[in-house]
């Protein structure tokens, strides 16, 4: 029977994140407040006990049966096979070599097992099952499944070269191979499951690797999907828990991983890559670009470990339309190197190397490469979380709503703004480090509040800054915890509590500092590659221009430099050590911070 699709695992209740909107100027988003909307579990019922026996062997282009049941009828066209059954638990065991096809007609569930099967369909899918009810496919051995650049003309739904109408249910220790020339490689228009025995699966596709309407869950298995549009899609909840999943695609505008609903991933191993860039959409009048993970719903990532790399012009790492959680053990890495990308009105598509061109074009249509991009709010609560963008425009982490960060490990490398929300940035806890070449660091275009934590934020020359705040708009930068290091300055007209808040005139390329609350040591930390005297105008890190070093600890901060640093744990790529020890090295005179002085960076 069809199950309802309505939980998942515990920690995946948390699907949709509603940051409670500030009411007072200097307080902070509530990030405590994430209520259910819905849930998800995944189906249960992953074996059948069958109660007979078929047997399809191919050879060539012939098929024999063996077996038999009164409430099955089975019809041999020259290897095309076609089954009519109307009892349930029958075992259908496929062998041989050869071309054809399997159709097969059900009103009860059945278990199809590929023992060492190579078919091949010129004019369809190669397997067309045409049944509502569950389909139980078992893996043994090498198989693989292969259809036509055409199908012939057909009254039936057959997109995929293995497909389904009903559920299908993969286990089995095997291996199965799928090539698509005319569209998907596996398709079900309810739901596919890959339970945790489930061997290895190879596909290859000209349209979407896996396709499904109801749901796709993955609790197991080895995949290579390499696809001529998305490598997974589905209409409705994508769920992954295990496996591990390497997707490749280079279509522009296509997606490794996309749903219309929602992505909840806590466990597995997943990389993927796309190089497809940027598409124009004529219907909505936008450019449309790659992107790694894809999401018209909301996304929590709360397990497994993620590499994603895009190379495509305005690609992203992270594309949701609702919320993202990122918590617990979720290892993330993310990788974008494409450009930015811009459309006319007609459509044409060009490529922009700087973002000045970007920000001057004359057309709203354009599209930058971002790590992760979030239109509704963004809570990271734990794992961690790497970003690295190089493109033109290219920004580490953007939200259009709220971002908060309450724990975790979150390192930004970026062109543009390392983390950028629309509204109000917040950092509670974790350790948050950002470098980015060519604008803020943090950015808010609403208030910014650092409570705790350990946030260190490079920025680029003025007038941007490491920590930033819409000032513009009467918003502010709020200081009241955690310990900041903050290369490039903050925000004028900063509020500053609860602790001291120093500066340091100048500070050296390629130096170990060790930063002390009092005589206690909280970190070490190494500087950019341009020290900020050296002059070369702006640039940023790597550009010199009048970066300023500032530093806030609860109680009185002191900084020595050239230091020796052993031990410890490494933090941001080797640029911090906490725990380690230190010595050698010089105190740095450190002068009071003056939070409304000298205009952008408070200088």
């Amino acid at each position: 029977m069809k199950k309802s699709i309505q939980g998942f695992l515990p920690l995946c209740l948390l699907t949709s994140i509603l940051l409670v909107a500030c009411k007072e100027k200097n307080t902070p988003t509530d990030p405590t407040v994430i209520p259910s909307t819905d849930s998800i579990v995944t189906p249960t019922d992953t074996t059948i006990t069958t109660t007979d026996t078929l047997r399809i062997t191919w050879t060539g282009s012939s098929a024999t049966v063996s077996g038999a049941n009164d409430n099955v009828t089975v019809t041999n066209n020259n290897g095309y096979v076609t089954i009519n059954s109307s009892v349930q638990g029958i075992s259908y065991i496929l062998s041989g070599t050869g071309t054809g096809q399997l159709s097969i007609y059900s009103t009860n569930c059945l278990q199809l097992q590929l023992d060492n099967l190579s078919l091949t369909c010129n004019d369809g899918p190669a397997i067309n099952n045409q049944c509502k009810k569950s389909l139980f496919v078992v893996l043994n051995g090498t198989n693989s499944l292969t259809d036509g650049s055409n199908y012939a003309s057909s009254n039936e739904d057959r997109k995929a070269a293995f497909f389904s109408e009903g559920q299908m249910i993969f286990s089995g220790s095997g291996s199965l191979t799928v090539k698509s020339n005319y569209k998907h490689a596996i398709a079900s228009d309810d739901y596919i499951q890959f339970t945790e025995s489930t061997g290895s699966l190879t596909l290859i596709s000209a349209s979407d690797g896996l396709h499904a309407n109801d749901g796709i869950f993955i609790e197991g298995g080895t995949f290579s999907i390499t696809a001529g549009s998305d490598g997974i899609q589905c209409d409705s909840v994508i769920a992954i828990s295990g496996g591990a999943l390497t997707v490749k695609v280079s279509t522009a505008a296509a997606k490794g991983i996309n749903t219309d609903h929602n992505i909840l991933i806590s466990g597995g191993t997943i990389n993927v890559t796309t190089s497809g860039g940027g598409a124009w959409d004529s219907t909505n009048k936008k450019t449309k670009s790659s992107a790694c993970l894809s999401s018209d719903g909301n996304m929590v990532i709360s397990g497994g470990t993620l590499v994603l790399t895009s190379t495509g012009a305005g690609g992203k790492g992270i594309s949701a339309d609702g919320t993202l959680l990122i918590s617990d053990l979720a290892d993330i890495t993310i990788s974008t190197s494409g450009q930015a990308v811009v459309a006319s009105s007609s459509g044409s598509l060009s490529v922009v190397s700087n973002s000045r061109t970007l920000e001057n074009y004359s057309t709203n249509y354009k599209s930058s490469p971002k790590g992760i991009k979030v239109d509704g709010a963004l809570a990271i609560t734990g794992g961690k979380v790497s970003v690295t963008t190089t493109g033109a425009g290219g920004e580490g982490i953007e939200s259009k709503s709220t971002i908060v960060i309450s724990g975790g490990q979150v390192t930004v490398n970026s062109y543009d703004d390392g983390i950028n929300a629309s509204s109000d940035l917040t950092v509670t806890g974790g350790y948050v480090f950002v470098k980015a070449s060519n604008n803020d660091g943090l950015d808010a275009n609403g208030n910014c509040y650092i409570q705790g934590g350990l946030v260190y934020a490079i920025g680029s020359s003025s007038p941007e800054v490491a920590i930033d705040a819409n000032s513009e708009q009467q918003k502010k930068l709020y200081i009241t915890g955690g310990t900041i290091i903050a290369v490039g300055g903050l925000e004028s007209g900063a509020s500053i509590s609860g602790g001291t808040c120093k500066q340091a005139s100048s500070w050296t390329a390629n130096k170990w500092y060790a930063l002390y609350d009092g005589s206690t040591l909280i970190a070490a930390f190494k500087t950019p590659s341009q020290s900020s005297s050296s002059g070369g105008g702006p640039g940023g890190p790597s550009g010199g221009g009048s970066q300023k070093l500032v530093v806030y600890t609860s109680s009185t901060p002191a900084l020595k430099s050239d230091v020796t640093v052993s031990g410890g744990t490494e933090y941001f790529g080797g640029m911090a050590n906490i725990g380690g020890s230190v010595s050698g090295g010089s105190s740095v005179t450190l002068s009071t911070y003056s939070n409304n002085s000298g205009g952008p960076g408070g200088w």
